[in-house]
């Protein structure tokens, strides 16, 4: 992700977009929308030292297991969708 990314106007479709997203998203796996968009900010924050990361395509969302698919017991799962645009290969490990 380019620094200049982070300064990119948004529509206020794509931000009512987004905020119904989290309120949609932090409901099913009982957290706060803040909780959902901290997680998500810090997700692509570490990310990007990686690699330039494609915004707009970004979906990440927390699901619930089924029990029968996790031993009997019902689980939060994340489930992260990011498009990688350019891997940063002079990143510092």
């Amino acid at each position: 992700m380019k620094l200049t990314d982070f300064f990119k106007k948004k529509s206020s479709s794509d931000i009512a977009k987004d905020r119904l997203k989290l309120v949609l998203v932090s409901d099913r796996a009982s957290c706060s929308p803040e909780l959902m968009q901290k997680i998500r900010s810090d997700i692509i924050e570490v990310l990007s030292k990686y690699a330039e990361i494609d915004m707009e395509g970004i979906d990440i969302n927390i699901t619930s297991l089924d029990a029968e698919d996790n031993g009997g017991k019902s689980a939060p799962a994340l489930y992260a969708n990011i498009p990688i645009k350019n891997m940063n290969h002079n990143s510092k490990l």
